[in-house]
């Protein structure tokens, strides 16, 4: 009974967690430009459901403020009302240099610090300056190759306000031109004329060789006209075009390295290395990739090589996108869980890359270095942590990284009454339990020995038939070792004592379909198979099976 209470004090605990995170105010802050030039300006977003507006006091000297906008969201749903308010402000340097843009307070809560990169102001006026309305384009690289990834990008210059209007970027015949991200809006001082300048960026990957034209950018629209407009008869109709481009693209060079990867820059990082292991456990080890010209879509997968002794166990990538000086960066961040069979030195070769380098027009190849890990002999006892279905050690993020994220989306007045329901549960719980003989106890099987810690009680077999069937992957692994007596540390252990080479096998491809190698739904009938007639032990316990007259089997023959 102790071990039970214990379990549902732990699950009370965690609700009333979930509590104090569902009552926690949420503000971010972030900015939709973080490289400028002088004279441009920069959007601040503050999202925030505090209900007090920020203040940009501590901003005032090193910025110039306007353009104060907000936006409210309300969201209702799970008998709760969430009211978020999103404030945008534009802010326009006074000077060059890397700037920080303070902590701002909102009511109890304080944003992050962000940094800015402002650049020079730019010396070039473009040539139709001086216009109402005027478009420009541009690519970050005029003489790319085949299949590289181009940066290309159209700005609207406005000098007057917009009612309406619609800007098209024709795509040339052997191109893939694809819009990415959203419109950019900042502020623009060219001639001593201020324009409002709306900026769009594309992904261009010529398919061929050769000369490429780009037809120009066009904008159709409508700007606010005066009464002497009308009168003259002027109108508000506003156009615009870009000239159009030339691209010369260049083929695949003949010593390029296959599979073609052409990228103006790619770094590989351990962002964690493990300092120890231990066999049948795991540890854990980060890579992170930087790749300057191209999108997350035209990378491979980023993997490591095949491990000699250990089991590799890799997580989803993490991908961070983003525009930069013109062009796509993406970051690739991946974990990967090692699981060393036996205690010794484990050797872990070097992820590596190999890509072509657009800019020098050379192959190149990024690699980290290999590393060398002292395995320790595993532990032959200890108590029996929470069986997660990872292998022991398993970092949190592998096996429930789901848990943490779903707690805070959880609506506080159904978990207060969840709380409260559980309390009144677990004291009618405890008060049926005082009831109960204390010399009650659960028959043994005809034949077993009078050992008390070889019965197999058949609620534990039917909760395991029912985990089968209808529980995760998590739930049967649990099942399976407290039914091995004595209890299996962990998956691992239960399934190195199963007598059956099927029902190893079956635990084998639950675990590969747990970790992202294998098919679920084919592991679960091969588990149910295996396990039909009940676990097969290989120490010197009798097989569950062998008890037929109190226990029938898991799933009756049809």
């Amino acid at each position: 009974m102790k071990p039970m209470v214990q379990g549902l004090l732990q699950m009370l605990a965690c609700l009333l967690l979930l509590v104090s995170l569902d009552a926690t105010a949420k503000t971010r802050a972030w900015l939709d430009r973080d490289h400028i030039a002088l004279g441009e300006t920069t959007t601040l977003n503050i999202e925030t459901d505090t209900g007090t507006a920020p203040d940009y006091a501590p901003l005032q000297a090193d910025f110039v403020i306007s353009g104060h906008t907000s936006r409210r969201q309300v969201e209702l749903g799970g008998g709760k009302v969430t009211s978020r308010t999103l404030y945008a402000v534009a802010l326009q340097p006074r000077r060059q240099g890397v700037l920080t843009i303070p902590g701002i307070a909102v009511g109890g809560e304080r944003t992050n610090p962000l940094p800015l990169t402002v650049g020079p102001g730019n010396a070039a006026t473009p040539s139709q300056a001086g216009a109402d309305v005027f478009l420009e384009s541009e690519p970050d690289d005029d003489s790319p190759y085949v299949q590289q990834a181009v940066g290309w990008t159209v700005r609207l210059y406005s000098a007057v306000p917009l009612v309406s209007g619609q800007l098209d970027q024709p795509a040339p015949a052997g191109v893939s031109l694809t819009q990415v991200g959203e419109d950019l809006r900042f502020d623009r001082q060219i001639g001593g004329r201020d324009y409002s300048v709306v900026e769009r960026h594309y992904l261009l990957v010529p398919d061929r060789s050769g000369e490429l034209e780009v037809p120009g950018a066009i904008f159709r629209g409508r700007g606010v006209s005066g009464f002497f407009d009308d009168l003259m008869g002027r109108g508000d109709s506003l156009q615009a075009k870009a000239p159009a481009s030339t691209l010369t693209v260049q083929p695949i060079p003949a010593q390029a390295p296959q599979p073609w990867l052409p990228l103006q820059g790619l770094e590989l990082r351990y962002l964690a290395t493990p300092q120890s292991a231990e066999a049948g456990a795991a540890a854990t080890l980060t890579v992170e990739a930087v790749v300057d010209g191209a999108s997350a879509s035209q990378l491979p997968e980023l993997r490591l090589p095949e491990v000699d002794g250990a089991q590799v166990f890799p997580e989803p990538v993490q991908t961070e996108e983003r525009w930069v000086d013109g062009r796509p960066q993406v970051t690739l961040r991946r974990r990967f869980a090692l699981v060393p069979a036996q205690e010794g030195m484990l050797r872990i070769p070097g992820p590596q890359m190999a890509w072509w380098d657009a800019v020098a027009g050379q192959a190149r190849t990024a690699e980290l270095p290999a590393l060398a890990l002292e395995v320790s002999a595993a532990a032959n006892s200890g108590p029996v942590a929470g069986i997660s279905g990872a292998p022991s050690g398993m970092p949190d993020g592998a096996a429930g990284a789901g848990a943490g994220q779903g707690a805070a989306a959880n609506h506080q007045p159904w978990v207060i009454a969840t709380v409260v329901f559980g309390l009144a549960w677990l004291l009618t719980l405890l008060w049926g339990l005082h009831r109960v003989p204390a010399t009650a106890s659960v028959p043994r099987a005809v034949g077993d020995p009078a050992d008390p810690g070889r019965s197999q009680p058949a609620a534990d077999l039917s909760g395991f038939a029912r985990s089968l069937d209808h529980g995760d992957f998590d739930e049967v692994a649990a099942r399976l070792c407290g039914l091995a007596r004595p209890p299996a540390a962990d998956i691992d252990d239960a399934r190195a004592r199963l007598a059956d080479p099927a029902q190893r096998e079956a635990v084998a491809a639950m675990q590969r379909a747990r970790w992202g190698d294998g098919d679920g739904v084919v592991a679960r009938q091969q588990l149910r198979s295996a396990f039909a007639a009940g676990p097969q032990w290989n120490d010197s316990h009798t097989p569950v099976a062998s008890s037929t007259a109190l226990l029938p089997p898991l799933y009756p023959p049809r």
